[in-house]
Formats: structure tokens, sequence, C-alpha cells
């Protein structure tokens, strides 16, 4: 098996076209992130914003009713909706162009039911976190576009297997989840492995200073803006992770106690150098 190609974010120049001066929101997708169940509000809330700081022309919240007030007046941009059950959750499927599905989502019975209305719309989506969880339990086969992002404990769930498998051959590990499962595969950590049908390359960037909780959150809200601005899952993948690393790198300059809503203005700023909008 070949070793993974090393990727920086300066070789995804241009990758991103530049927007055209008469170009509206429409044009930019419209994701709706999934998640939020009771107690993880938050991890919704920060894939959206990610979602909409990268680029998104709309962005959506599908969360527990009690959450949404509150998560509308922090980011007044975002369009908040409570939904208790999954029919609740079509009208905003039928306007969604993109799927966040898993941030705080849980794995109780709310969470599956979401979690089976959104694999049955068939639209593009980032699958992370818990809804990583419900899909090692489904086996469910990927037929849509879509990216997914597990840390080493949700790909060994997955590949059924252990976290120390996992981690003593992440290239294997890599290739088997896209193997089983087809569609993009990120297998998060220190040197992220992005997998798809062209191949396994290596995200050359990050830093320590990023173990903190909430990343993974913003990652696969950047992904979604990605997506939805109209690039190929795998593309998205590449340029999204190695962004994120990119920004964390930039954010950990003044040392630990990085945040993960603080790589945003640092990774807006790195996707207006190597792709100006």
């Amino acid at each position: 098996m070949s070793q993974p190609s090393p990727l920086l974010l300066t070789d995804l120049r241009g990758i991103l076209p530049p927007r055209r001066r008469d170009s509206h929101k429409g044009d930019y997708g419209h994701v709706l992130v999934i998640g939020g169940n009771h107690g993880m509000a938050g991890a919704a809330r920060m894939a959206a914003e990610a979602a909409a700081r990268l680029g998104a022309g709309l962005v959506s919240i599908a969360t527990r009713t009690s959450h949404a007030p509150f998560l509308g007046a922090t980011r007044p941009e975002l369009m908040v909706h409570g939904v208790e059950r999954a029919e609740a959750l079509q009208p905003l499927l039928s306007r969604a162009t993109v799927l966040v599905l898993g941030p705080g989502l849980g794995q109780d019975a709310w969470a599956e039911a979401l979690f089976a209305a959104a694999f049955a719309a068939g639209l593009p989506m980032v699958v992370d976190a818990d809804a990583l969880n419900l899909l090692a339990q489904s086996r469910q086969r990927l037929t849509a576009p879509a990216i997914l992002t597990p840390h080493p404990g949700e790909a060994a769930r997955l590949l059924a297997t252990g976290i120390d498998v996992i981690q003593a051959d992440r290239m294997a590990a890599a290739h088997a989840l896209q193997a089983s499962f087809g569609a993009t595969w990120v297998l998060k950590g220190a040197g992220s492995l992005i997998a798809d049908d062209a191949g396994l390359v290596r995200c050359e960037h990050g830093h320590p200073a990023m173990a903190s909780g909430g990343m993974g959150d913003v990652l696969s809200g950047m992904l979604g803006a990605l997506l939805a601005q109209g690039l190929a899952p795998g593309d998205a993948a590449r340029l999204g992770v190695c962004l994120h690393a990119a920004a964390g790198e930039a954010a950990a300059a003044e040392g630990r106690g990085v945040l993960a809503l603080d790589l945003l203005p640092h990774a807006r700023r790195l996707l207006e150098e190597i792709a100006p909008c």
C-alpha cells in the first residue's frame, strides 16, 4: 500500500472559483445543520456559524425546541427551528441543499428519527459525531455525495475494531472506511487523512493547541459550506481539512487555550489568500 500524498493549503490555490459580481445568496447553497440534543446545543451552533463564515448562502439549524430561542439570539443570521419529530424536519429538508448531520445529535430516539429522515432525503451531506455512531449501528451504505469525519474512536466503532488498531495503521483504516461505505472519508487526528476514489492524502497542517472541544463541529460546518458552494466532496474535504488545520496553526500562535470558533477569522483570511472571492 503506497504512502498517502502530503497536502498543503497552498496546493489548493484557486480550487474555489471567484464569485460573479451579480451573484446572490441563492447561488451558494442552503446548509441545514441537524443536531443539538439536550445539553449539546453548542455543537450545532458552532457548526452552523462555521458554515455561514465559510460562505454558505443560507444556514439553518434543526435542534431541540428548548434550544431554538437562544441559538437564534446569539447569531441572528442563522435560521433556527425547534424540531421534536421527524415529520417536522421534512419542510426544512425540502429547502436545504446540503446537510450537516451529527453535531450534538445524541443517540436517543429523537436522534435516531432525525438520522433516518436525513439519510432518506438523499441530499449531499457531512456526517459527523453521533451520526457516525448511528451509522455504525445501522450499517447503511451511502448513496448521496457525502463526507464523513470520524475521530479514531468513531472509526473503531464503524470498523468493529479497537482504537489501538486504528492508530497502529491509520492509512489502512482510512482505506477500509472508504471501501466499506463508499463516499469521502476524513480520519481526523495529527496528520488527518482524506480518502476517496481518487486516493489518499495527508494534511500537513495542524497544531497540538487544537486539542479542545468543538474543533470537529467547526470542521463539519466548514465542509458543509464548501459543498454548498459547489465543490465535489473530495475537493471540499481536501480544502476544508487543510484550511481548518492551517487556521488552527494561526490561532495557536499565542499558545494554548485555542477555542474552536477562534479558527474562523483565520480560516476566512487564509481562504481569501488562496481563493479570492
